[in-house]
């Protein structure tokens, strides 16, 4: 689906901000696996993101849309995201940053 602009960032900002990443250039989905903004789209791209609906049915407004990863999906029927990529994390002790940021498949 063709999404204007407009109800790509209103997505965009329904993603999980963190604190060691510029939220203009980095967001999380649901599931947790980055994405980046100017990756919108690109099916292939480590971080490229797509928009999906969140209720059955449910208009093409800000409410409903949120940003996930490529290869993560929302699962209407059940009302929980579909997880098949989040981020990386191994190795990183709890108190430290993950720089840059990466994922994993699950």
């Amino acid at each position: 689906m063709k999404w204007t602009e407009e109800l790509v960032d209103a997505a965009w900002q329904h993603g999980r901000v963190m604190p060691e990443a510029d939220p203009a250039t980095w967001r999380q989905d649901a599931c947790g696996a980055w994405i980046r903004r100017e990756q919108y789209g690109q099916e292939h791209g480590e971080f490229g993101w797509k928009i999906e609906k969140i209720s059955a049915g449910g208009r093409d407004t800000t409410e409903n849309l949120r940003p996930f990863h490529c290869s993560n999906r929302y699962d209407i029927a059940i009302g929980a995201p579909h997880c098949r990529v989040t981020s990386d994390r191994r190795d990183v002790p709890a108190v430290e940053y993950v720089r840059p940021p990466r994922n994993r498949s699950v």
